[in-house]
């Protein structure tokens, strides 16, 4: 899988392209949507003292000038953002073994996936806190929301190549580690980032954030990998109906 390859190109890609495509999505968007993002950057990356103020006072600056930036420069960012969605792509092909989709078939789906995944982001600190009830149910929430995230994440980028069931494994795998990921988070993220400026100013900010990233798609990656290959042994493969059998992708039909 070249793992660590594959995980920094998606980690650079999130950090280079999506991200700036969710702070043009938040300077039109309401104040709560705007407050939304920095909770999630707050908890997810661990942005927090001068480098949060920082990120609030950018978000409220672009929204006092949004009508410079405009809706064709969105646009522009959310359309080169979709680097992620094709580089998500190539790695769910690369674990299922199938070849590139066609760009005419594939187009749609990176934006579709972009959009929904950057929504999932500006809520990803409510649904963490169970919208304001605790961790009793925000860990389930999460739970259950990344998994379906990455269940139709796979069949979504894969163009229905592989049905359903057999993506399943990978999903709730993907869930685990986002869980996982999420307490660890907690615990490392804000001394690392208070050392990490300390150290090296704002770009320590850059270093600990881009490093997280690629541990995060590192993780999810391997869930994937390892999904595919749950999938395909006993008895689960008789549960899910993952035999392989001859078919058009690689030999084998999932």
């Amino acid at each position: 899988m070249n793992l660590l390859d594959c995980a920094t190109r998606l980690a650079a890609q999130a950090f280079l392209s999506a991200l700036p495509a969710l702070f043009a999505l938040a300077v039109f968007a309401p104040a709560a949507i705007r407050d939304g993002v920095v909770r999630t950057l707050r908890k997810e990356l661990g942005i927090e003292g001068a480098a949060e103020q920082s990120l609030q006072q950018v978000l409220a600056t672009g929204h006092a000038q949004e009508s410079s930036i405009g809706a064709i420069g969105v646009l522009v960012t959310l359309l080169s953002a979709t680097a992620l969605s094709r580089a998500v792509q190539r790695v769910c092909e690369r674990c299922w073994e199938l070849p590139k989709s066609g760009t005419r078939l594939a187009a749609w789906r990176w934006l579709v996936w972009l959009l929904v995944w950057l929504v999932c982001l500006v809520f990803e600190s409510s649904v963490r806190d169970g919208f304001g009830a605790g961790a009793w149910l925000g860990v389930p929430l999460t739970a259950v929301l990344a998994t379906v995230m990455w269940w139709w994440t796979q069949h979504l980028l894969l163009a229905g190549r592989v049905r359903w069931l057999p993506l399943l494994p990978g999903s709730v795998l993907c869930g685990v580690v986002v869980i996982g990921l999420g307490v660890a988070a907690r615990v490392y993220l804000p001394r690392a980032m208070a050392h990490s400026v300390g150290q090296f100013g704002p770009y320590g900010v850059i270093f600990t954030a881009l490093s997280w990233l690629i541990v995060t798609f590192a993780g999810l990656t391997l869930a994937i990998a390892v999904g595919r290959v749950v999938a395909e042994e006993e008895p689960v493969a008789e549960w899910l109906g993952t035999r392989g059998e001859p078919g058009r992708w690689g030999g084998r039909r999932f």
